[in-house]
């Protein structure tokens, strides 16, 4: 599989632009601002149906205009398969799979795999646990509609809870039978999401091991730590347990929805303990091992998007990935930098065909 052109029309500061690819390496050079990580953002976009930097969708649409249109066509098992997303100030936004509507954007996930390394990766290591999970999330439902769908109920369903623990606390009421209905479904889903996250991080922690132990030479010892309520006791006797806590600060305080993943280095948080360097191989190792998860599961290569991995990496590091890229089966690789001279020669010792973009000036272009 791989992305064969795009076109976006006002979408983040770009007001039109068209770009055919090369099938294995493109490079955007440019100085900052001028719109490379954009581009990298809009290709997120029309895998994952919104932006890996900006949630708010009316965000990405450019200032002044009332629209943004981004699309393109892709090679996937020998057919062509066009994807259009786009989005009106004030509708919902609209996917397209070769001019047909998708009527929830979860069928989607997955169709088009793909891991994105970025500096705004070490929110996973410095913001809290919800980061954390969406990332764990986010690596499964690329391969696994039905858990997508489950956790996507579950999360329904303790939304209306938490508005009936509410409810009670404005009305001075309470009713044990309704709240129990809720709780036998959150219980089901939990049980369900909680074994898949097990599941899935027994097979990925050797994986991501493995690729720090390459990038790292062999230097620290790391690990990935699940933490999850469901370990020590089920989620129907958590929810009663907690019961009185939940009606005092009017919202769910147990469950999946409050899952971590610890991040260690020689048995120490890497957020206190890691070096800058040793967290920025940490996070790449992370992402390569979803690179290598999700390739197993689909049997796929991933679209891989790499951006400003040169200005935030030493050149030791650089030379590991580049040195994998070109050892290993990669699929389509996207690179963002600020040298073109570097990228030029980096790419060029990988011994794959690649295209390189000179972003210049943006508007109109």
């Amino acid at each position: 599989m791989f992305l064969k052109s795009l076109s976006l029309l006002n979408y983040k500061n770009f007001d039109s632009k068209s770009l055919e690819f090369d099938a294995k390496i493109n490079c955007f050079v440019g100085a900052n601002g001028i719109g490379k990580t954009n581009i990298l953002d809009a290709i997120y976009h029309l895998s994952f149906g919104k932006s890996y930097f900006n949630p708010i969708a009316s965000q990405n649409i450019k200032h002044g205009e009332d629209f943004f249109v981004l699309d393109a066509m892709y090679s996937k098992d020998n057919r062509e398969e066009k994807i259009i997303v786009s989005l009106k100030k004030g509708q919902k936004k609209i996917i397209k799979r070769n001019s047909k509507i998708y009527e929830r954007f979860s069928d989607h996930i997955g169709f088009l795999p793909l891991v994105i390394i970025s500096p705004a990766d070490r929110d996973l290591i410095i913001e809290g646990s919800d980061t954390r999970r969406k990332f764990i999330d986010g690596v499964i439902a690329q391969g696994d509609n039905i858990y997508l769908e489950k956790l996507l109920k579950y999360n329904k369903v303790l939304a209306q809870r938490n508005a009936l623990l509410k409810y009670f606390a404005l009305n001075h009421t309470f009713n044990k039978d309704t709240l129990d209905i809720y709780d036998e479904q959150l219980s089901v889903l939990g049980h369900y999401i909680f074994e898949k996250r097990h599941a899935f991080l027994d097979v990925f922690i050797p994986i991501f091991k493995s690729r720090y132990k390459v990038i790292s030479n062999n230097n620290e010892t790391v690990n990935l730590q699940y933490k999850s309520d469901l370990f020590n006791t089920n989620l129907k006797e958590l929810l009663a347990l907690s019961i009185n806590k939940d009606k005092a600060i009017q919202h769910t305080s147990v469950g999946i929805h409050k899952d971590d993943l610890s991040f260690q280095i020689e048995d120490y948080p890497i957020k206190k303990f890691g070096s800058q360097g040793q967290q920025k191989s940490f996070l790449i190792a992370l992402k390569l091992a979803q690179f290598d998860f999700i390739k197993q599961q689909s049997g796929a290569n991933p679209i891989l998007l790499l951006d400003d991995v040169f200005d935030k990496l030493d050149e030791q590091r650089v030379a590991q990935i580049i040195t994998l890229v070109d050892a290993e089966n990669f699929g389509q690789i996207f690179i963002s930098d600020t040298h073109q001279e570097r990228t030029e020669a980096a790419v060029k010792s990988v011994h794959q065909s690649y295209k390189i973009f000179n972003l210049v000036n943006t508007e109109g272009s």
